[in-house]
């Protein structure tokens, strides 16, 4: 089981960018399929990226084209780039790690940091 730690999160303008980190702990981080979700006050957590062990993405219809997932295996550390921020994506944002490599089979989950966004 990989332990995680967000950082990277605050306050910005609309129209501004983040870059959340995920910093991992424990083996073969690289075999971990990463994720990142979000939860907003009164709403379920929702997936907002993910990457597999092989590199693959995917995104949610709301982010494509603004967020950017991607990993780096030797930093053991999976990031999160937000281009283009707007208010509807104010939420606690949580980062995942699956050790079998693919999306969906969670085994760890970040204590999640919190983006707000001004309008």
């Amino acid at each position: 089981q990989v332990q995680l730690v967000e950082s990277g999160g605050g306050l910005v303008q609309a129209g501004g960018s983040l870059r959340l980190s995920c910093a991992a702990s424990g083996s073969f981080f690289s075999r971990n399929a990463m994720g990142w979700y979000r939860q907003a006050p009164g709403k379920q957590r929702e997936l907002v990226a993910t990457i597999t062990s092989g590199g693959t993405t995917n995104y949610a219809t709301s982010v494509k084209g603004r967020f950017t997932i991607s990993r780096d295996n030797a930093k053991a550390t999976v990031y999160l780039q937000m281009d283009s921020l707007k208010p509807e994506d104010t939420a606690v944002y949580y980062c995942s790690a699956g050790k079998r490599g693919i999306v969906g089979a969670w085994d760890s989950w970040g204590q999640g940091t919190q983006v707000t966004v001004s309008s």
